[in-house]
């Protein structure tokens, strides 16, 4: 899988345009292999062995130029699971998307390689509605272009004016 991932990663930055890419070798590597090595279906020095690949690796592909990281709840995802109909996501449990979610937060929190723009996907349908995907697209373009709006909340101004 890691090779798989590193060489669509690789491909993807030879492109001469922009791409999207669904997951990322980033997410393979850090949510998904470690996951699996937290359940014990990868053995400890088959994970070292994975990481020592991936760590190597990082080191000579360009970083993507934004991820973006859509943030949902589990009883979202559920849902949106049980809505798509696969048969073989059917008997995904609330406990692994919990703990999926658990490593994206952790793994987003620590990225740096390029800029991040999280996306609250709670209420957000961008399959069934083609605003919301406008939405999330300008977010984006704002984003890669170096537009970004800061929005305070009341209560911060307030805590800041004290200090």
């Amino acid at each position: 899988f890691l090779t798989h991932r590193l060489r669509a990663h690789y491909d993807l930055a030879q492109h001469p345009t922009s791409v999207v890419q669904d997951r990322s070798v980033y997410e393979d590597a850090e949510i998904f292999a470690q996951n699996l090595y937290i359940q014990g279906h990868i053995q400890r020095r088959d994970y070292k062995t994975y990481r020592d690949l991936y760590e190597t690796t990082m080191q000579f592909l360009p970083p993507p130029d934004l991820v973006v990281y859509l943030r949902a709840s589990v009883p979202t995802l559920m849902k949106r699971i049980s809505s798509r109909g696969r048969a073989y996501e059917q008997t995904i449990s609330p406990e692994y998307l919990l703990g999926l979610n658990d490593l994206y937060e952790q793994w987003i929190d620590n990225f740096i390689l390029c800029p991040v723009l999280a996306v609250p996907a709670d209420d957000l349908d961008f399959v069934s509605h083609p605003g919301h995907l406008r939405l999330i697209t300008q977010k984006v373009e704002d984003k890669l272009t170096g537009k970004e709006e800061v929005v305070f909340e009341p209560e911060e101004v307030a805590r800041a004016a004290e200090d």
